[in-house]
């Protein structure tokens, strides 16, 4: 089955993926900012598929946007559900590339690989897997 996506398609997956990433990077206060960010960015960037080919371009400023990590969350975790649900329509295997994309780059970003990630990174975590499995 080929998976094709619109202009706004794209952007909410866009929106999701690295919003998740700067979910993470927001929730990030034992560590730098930074480097939750880069190690987040560096995983989406590495994904492969038709998934791959959409999250190589990071979405705008003015389309991914919030002053605080609520506004951020409220933008990007409806995000996250409603990509899941437009990939399930679609292509279930792209629907679990996206979802093991996001939960690769957000691991990363706690840099789970170093050991446990800090309280708020847990509970980001948690707030995006539970919004991509809705």
């Amino acid at each position: 089955m080929s998976v094709t996506f619109t202009d706004q398609d794209q952007l909410t997956l866009r929106v999701a993926a690295w919003g998740a990433v700067s979910l993470m990077s927001a929730a990030g206060i034992a560590e730098s900012a930074h480097k939750v960010a880069t190690r987040g960015s560096l995983a989406l960037t590495s994904a492969t598929g038709p998934i791959g080919h959409v999250l190589a371009k990071a979405p705008k400023a003015r389309e991914l946007n919030g002053k605080t990590t609520a506004e951020l969350a409220d933008q990007v975790l409806p995000a996250l559900t409603a990509s899941m649900a437009l990939l399930k329509r679609q292509d279930q295997a792209e629907a679990d590339n996206f979802r093991s994309t996001v939960l690769v780059a957000i691991g990363s970003a706690a840099g789970t690989h170093q050991g446990e990630p800090s309280p708020s990174l847990a509970e980001m975590t948690r707030k995006i897997t539970a919004a991509l499995d809705a």
